[in-house]
């Protein structure tokens, strides 16, 4: 399982390597040539001597133009020793590999990329020796995907737009979108997808909010992180979940909420026919909508 946004924030590149230049492309603006074929590689750039440096992610991109080595940094804060060990990697990967390094860092703080996008140069003033330009994808040029055509369009760039977005009142319609794109894929990508975005998601309550949808299109219940919601398993807590899941996603959306309904809402011990109002509840935009039919 991913634990941390650090290693979501890469590790969606290896689950989908041509969403990188995707990104470099559509986000960047970069004119990074379309690759053939793109290969996730070694991370580990440890040489004989016991040091060890590792990169978090590497990918290999045959194009038209030539291979380039795709190296992302996932960066949480500001950090002075990697202005070292970046050009090392760059350097070290050229001289392994012979090809072409582009270093990527993807954050989800805009100090941190207005940071990392510095130029990098080693040398005296007027006569750098090296010069590092690190390309960087964060809040500021990542799009804001919250439309759910948009987010069906490409649903990893959906993914990345939830992971780095994700907080703030523009987070119920990011993930909203997302959860409805996420129906059109595979479930086993989806269930990568939603372990990506539940581990960036710093914003309790959007963490609720995101756990909340996925229960309600039921994706969550096959996933491992629903051990940390359920109610130990019991139907009864399952049920309560639910109930208060249902009045959480209301909320979170602006739908009003009377006691009529919370009364409703509470007084149902039927979870199959709570678990149908709690996907209703997804994109009512009236209360009333939850219990039609009914």
């Amino acid at each position: 399982m991913v634990g941390s946004s650090h290693e979501a924030l890469h590790r969606i590149f290896q689950k989908d390597p041509a969403l990188l230049t995707r990104a470099l492309q559509r986000v960047l603006h970069v004119p990074f040539p379309e690759p053939r074929e793109i290969a996730a590689l070694n991370v580990d750039l440890t040489e004989i001597e016991p040091v060890e440096r590792r990169v978090d992610t590497l990918l290999r991109a045959e194009t038209d133009e030539g291979t380039y080595l795709l190296v992302v940094e996932s960066q949480g804060k500001a950090d002075e020793r990697k202005r070292g060990s970046w050009p090392y990697y760059l350097s070290y990967l050229y001289e392994k590999y012979r090809c072409e390094p582009v270093l990527i860092v993807i954050t989800q703080s805009s100090a941190t990329a207005k940071w990392a996008s510095r130029p990098i140069r080693l040398g005296f003033a007027g006569w750098e020796s090296l010069t590092v330009r690190p390309l960087v994808l964060g809040p500021d040029n990542v799009p804001v995907i919250a439309d759910e055509q948009q987010a069906e369009k490409d649903v990893p760039l959906a993914v990345l737009s939830a992971m780095t977005h994700g907080r703030g009142p523009q987070a119920p319609a990011i993930l909203e979108s997302l959860a409805s794109a996420l129906r059109t894929i595979d479930s086993d990508s989806a269930a990568v997808f939603v372990q990506f975005v539940d581990s960036c998601l710093a914003d309790p309550q959007a963490k609720q909010m995101w756990r909340d949808l996925m229960t309600a299109i039921q994706y969550f219940w096959r996933h491992p992180l629903a051990e940390q919601v359920r109610a130990e398993g019991r139907e009864e807590g399952r049920i309560e979940e639910c109930r208060q899941m249902i009045l959480r996603i209301l909320e979170w959306r602006g739908v009003p909420v009377s006691d009529a309904v919370r009364q409703r809402v509470g007084a149902c011990a039927d979870l199959g026919l709570l678990e149908a109002w709690a996907r209703r509840a997804v994109h009512a935009t009236d209360a009333a909508e939850v219990f039609a039919g009914e």
